[in-house]
């Protein structure tokens, strides 16, 4: 099968055996004599998502009901790939290993002191016992811990969960096993010592501003800053409702709105900024309107497609379109990059070399299994 990388503007022609990639071959340049079967990514990938709430099952569901009936959505819109960092439950983590689901890297538990985090979601634990936590948590799941990093106080105020030492430590002892941390925080003070600590993701982040980029870039710090659709709007009236004070829910506004432009900015610098929905704490199947809100904020379109597609791959450390691989790939009629509503329109959803999804009103791709 003949087609075009979305990432790469190559032309190329796919070979699957076996449910693999068997080859990929470069075809010559656009432009070159010969048509290409569409443009190809290697699947859509949400790196924020909570399966296991908010679910199309609905709350009384089993978790594993639950968390496939928003798995099963978000592989409809081409969602190959998923990080789940942090959840209620160990559901979501039987999809890692069966077929015919996304791939799902899980990050086990949500883990926050006492009272640190909205009741009944979060393995509680103290600080002494944080960095003993987090191994354990990344040990059994795909490698991952969740940190949340900061939470409302007594005066309903943003304010860190832990001691910066407290955090470094927990980050270090993670790191030794050879796993990763993301640490939820979004005011300046989570923000800073989560920075400082080395976390390997921050969820959210509403306090990052240009003057971090450089350290976060020289760590490695991704930024998935889940942006929400319309603006500080919902997340203010959320936060009012829980009794937040009015001089936070102005600096949350303030914050929220200048997410996109700082991301945007945070890219051009170097840091790696990732699309994740939040799916949990909203709807199911909003990974698209993550890569709109990222290129709507100034992120090139092809980069926003990218931060829910094959940069996120790479960071999850998941392979690509490349011989070996899996076969998990999404195929379109038209360059998403010239038009993102086109990622609303798969023309082929193809998953471990099976199809998964076809357009109707295109002939099968030629997929060789």
């Amino acid at each position: 099968m003949r087609v075009m990388e979305i990432e790469t503007g190559r032309r190329v022609d796919l070979e699957v055996t076996d449910g693999r990639f068997s080859a990929v071959v470069e075809a010559g340049p656009a432009g070159a004599a010969g048509d290409a079967g569409g443009w190809v990514l290697p699947g859509l990938v949400d790196v924020h998502n909570h399966l296991s709430l908010a679910s199309p099952a609905g709350d009384r569901a089993e978790p594993g009901e639950r968390v496939r009936a928003s798995a099963s959505l978000e592989l409809a819109l081409g969602v190959l790939a998923l990080r789940e960092p942090g959840s209620p439950d160990d559901a979501s983590a039987a999809l890692a290993g069966e077929p015919g689901w996304p791939r799902v890297i899980t990050a086990g538990r949500f883990l926050a002191p006492p009272g640190g985090y909205f009741p009944g979601l979060a393995r509680e634990v103290d600080e002494a016992g944080l960095a003993g936590a987090a191994e354990q948590e990344a040990a059994r799941s795909g490698g991952w811990a969740k940190i949340i990093g900061d939470f409302l106080d007594g005066q309903r105020r943003f304010t860190p969960n832990w001691s910066a030492a407290g955090l470094a430590r927990a980050v270090a002892r993670v790191h030794e096993r050879g796993g990763r941390v993301a640490v939820h925080a979004v005011c300046p003070a989570a923000v800073e010592d989560a920075i400082a600590a080395g976390a390997d993701s921050i969820e959210h982040g509403w306090a990052i501003t240009d003057d971090h980029f450089a350290a976060m870039r020289a760590a490695g710090t991704a930024w998935v800053p889940t942006l929400p659709e319309g603006g500080s709007n919902p997340v203010c009236a959320f936060g009012a409702s829980m009794g937040i004070p009015a001089d936070t829910l102005e600096w949350m506004r303030y914050a929220v709105d200048a997410q996109p432009a700082t991301a945007a900015r945070a890219h051009a610098a170097g840091v790696v900024v990732l699309a994740g929905t939040d799916a949990g704490q909203g709807p199911h199947g909003r990974i698209i309107e993550q890569a709109e809100l990222l290129a709507a904020g100034g992120i090139p379109p092809r980069d926003a497609i990218g931060a829910a597609s094959w940069t996120a791959r790479r960071y999850l450390r998941l392979p690509g379109i490349q011989v070996g691989a899996p076969a998990d790939f999404v195929r379109y009629d038209r360059d998403p990059a010239d038009d993102l509503d086109v990622l609303r329109h798969p023309a082929e959803i193809v998953l471990g070399g099976q199809v998964r999804q076809q357009s109707r009103t295109r002939p099968p791709a030629g997929v060789r299994h």
